[in-house]
């Protein structure tokens, strides 16, 4: 018996759905259905390329195209409102990082997919990077013994023209900062790696562009272990990316992923040996850019999940978990003063960035 195909609608045709059209492309099992974008001639390029029907509507792609998925490649402030219409067409959700801009609307879309019966996959790609994977298997084995230090450093560069190509980057209402856009992968890794945060302290600032929304910032995380997280982020590297890195100090071992994209071991120490430690060398990738190659694995697992053969990577409740993280940096930034986790829920109020 021949296994299922699923047939993937996309929505937002910018920078990142290249990524999301050559794992699609690739991946096994799955088929694009048609794309849409409200840029009229993005949309007709894309759809002309891959050979599928094009839309400028969202909603009238929705109606029209039959489709099992819709993945969410627009604005992050747009993705509750469009997975809610999906989860309520019966289609499975996959959504860009980060899922939401706030609490409320991330658990406006958890509770839509639930009521639905229908998969939410939040894309964390990072994950997925065979250093990091290595790093992982690391942990779960219990390599470092007891952890101390977590460190995330995102030392990009955005200049101004990236954020005037379009009207919604650099907002609040729809795109979020430094931390909450650029730096949302790794703010995630360090949650993956600390385990369940107690509280963080944030300072955040606008200092090289334009924008309502800082384009650099560091916070300071406690975990519930005792252990430490440092992240630092800033867009205005001179004069191009420098460094997407991850550091992991523990009692007995050190690792360091560097890179552009944490795509290269830089440090792999540890008190007792493992067959692993013959894998250091040779995980090592060179991205072609920050994005990595890590849709593809992505998409091959959202198969695996929706035909019943593996649970999700990243499911809504683990993108939910950096998206608290994210907007406990904010508060912390914005008050002044150590914010402790977790944060006030959606039927408490609403919980997003400023």
């Amino acid at each position: 018996m021949a296994e299922a195909t699923f047939r993937v609608a996309l929505v937002g045709c910018g920078r990142i759905s290249r990524n999301h059209l050559e794992a699609i492309r690739v991946a096994p099992g799955l088929e694009l259905a048609a794309v849409s974008d409200i840029v009229p001639d993005r949309a007709r390029a894309v759809g002309e390329a891959e050979g599928v029907p094009w839309f400028v509507s969202y909603e009238e792609m929705l109606a029209a195209v039959p489709c099992d998925v819709v993945t969410l490649a627009t604005p992050s402030g747009l993705h509750p409102e469009e997975g809610i219409r999906a989860a309520r067409a019966g289609k499975h959700v996959i959504t860009e990082k980060p899922m939401a801009v706030s609490l409320e609307g991330a658990d406006a879309l958890l509770e839509a997919c639930a009521a639905a019966g229908v998969q939410l996959f939040v894309v964390k790609q990072n994950r997925l990077n065979p250093p990091v994977q290595l790093l992982r298997r690391a942990l779960d084995k219990g390599r470092f013994g007891r952890l101390y230090m977590v460190t995330c450093s995102v030392l990009w560069s955005r200049p101004q023209e990236y954020y005037d190509q379009a009207v919604w980057r650099g907002t609040w209402a729809l795109d979020g900062g430094a931390i909450m856009n650029q730096a949302s992968h790794y703010v995630d890794l360090l949650q993956w790696v600390l385990g369940p945060v107690a509280s963080v302290s944030g300072m955040t600032a606008t200092l090289g562009r334009r924008i309502e929304t800082e384009d650099t910032g560091a916070a300071v995380i406690r975990a519930q272990s005792g252990a430490i997280g440092v992240l630092q982020v800033t867009m205005l590297t001179y004069p191009k990316n420098l460094e997407g890195s991850v550091t992991v100090i523990g009692e007995r071992g050190t690792v360091r992923i560097g890179g552009t994209a944490v795509n290269r071991i830089e440090q792999w120490e540890f008190a007792a040996p493992d067959e692993d430690d013959a894998e250091a060398d040779r995980v090592n990738t060179e991205p072609p850019d920050v994005y990595g190659f890590g849709h593809l694995g992505y998409y091959r697992n959202v198969v695996a999940a929706l035909r019943g053969e593996a649970a999700a990577n990243t499911d809504g409740l683990e993108g939910r978990k950096s998206l608290e993280l994210i907007l406990a940096i904010y508060a912390a930034a914005r008050e002044g003063r150590e914010v402790r986790l977790p944060l006030v829920t959606s039927r408490e109020g609403p919980v997003r960035a400023p």
